[in-house]
C-alpha cells in the first residue's frame, strides 16, 4: 500500500486542484469548485487511514513516529507561508486588520484556524477575499484528523479488533449524517468543523 504508485490517486488530486483554482478564478463553469477540497479530504483520509490500519494490525505502528512524519511534511511549508504573509500584512494592513490577522496566524499555528474562522464568520465578518489565512481552515481540519484518527484506530483495535473496519465505517456514516443535517441547520459550523468533515476524510 505504501510503496505502490497510484495514478488514479494523482488523477483525483489533479481534478481537485483544477476545480479549486477554477472556483477561485470565478469561472462560471465551476460554481461548486470548492468540492475539490472534499476530494482532497477523501484522498488524504483513504491513504493515511489505510497506512495506519496496516501498521496497527501488523503491530509496527508508532504514534510518535506518525506525528513526527506529519509535522515534517506540513510545518516547514506552513512556517514559510506564515513568515511571508506576516511580513506583507505588517506593511500592508491597518492596525485593526493586523490584530485580526495576528489572531488568525496564532490559530493557524496551533491548527485551530477552522474553529477561529467559524467563530468569527457571520454577517458582519470581514470579506473572505481580505482574510489572508482563510484557506488554512482546511489544513486545520486535516491536522486535527491526523491527531484523532490514529488514537481512534488504536483504541478500537485494542478493545474490538475484529470490528475495526465496521466501527470506522459507522463513524464515517455518523459524520456524513451530521454533515447532511448541518447543511440545513448550521451551514457555517458544518463547513468549518471536524466532526462534519470527518466523513469525507
Amino acid at each position: 500500500m505504501t510503496g505502490r504508485y497510484r495514478s488514479d490517486i494523482d488523477g483525483l488530486r489533479a481534478i481537485a486542484v483544477l476545480a479549486v483554482v477554477a472556483f477561485h478564478a470565478q469561472f462560471n463553469a465551476f460554481p461548486r469548485g470548492f468540492i475539490g477540497i472534499d476530494v482532497f479530504f477523501v484522498v488524504s483520509g483513504y491513504l493515511i487511514g489505510a497506512i495506519i490500519i496496516a501498521e496497527v494490525t501488523a503491530g509496527r505502528f508508532s504514534l510518535l513516529a506518525f506525528y513526527e512524519r506529519r509535522v515534517r511534511r506540513i510545518f516547514p511549508a506552513l512556517v514559510a507561508l506564515l513568515a511571508i504573509v506576516s511580513i506583507v500584512a505588517y506593511f500592508g494592513m491597518l492596525p485593526r486588520e493586523l490584530e485580526d490577522y495576528a489572531r488568525s496566524a496564532l490559530a493557524t499555528t496551533f491548527s485551530v484556524s477552522n474553529i477561529y474562522f467559524w467563530r468569527t464568520s457571520g454577517y458582519f465578518a470581514t470579506p473572505a477575499y481580505s482574510i489572508p489565512l482563510l484557506h488554512t481552515w482546511s489544513l486545520a481540519i486535516e491536522e486535527q484528523f491526523y491527531i484523532f484518527l490514529p488514537l481512534f484506530i488504536l483504541l478500537v483495535y485494542r478493545l474490538w479488533p475484529s470490528r475495526l473496519r465496521l466501527l470506522l465505517a459507522g463513524a464515517a456514516l455518523i459524520s456524513f449524517l451530521l454533515s447532511a443535517r448541518g447543511a440545513y441547520v448550521d451551514e457555517e459550523a458544518t463547513f468549518y468543523l471536524l466532526h462534519t468533515a470527518a466523513g469525507s476524510c
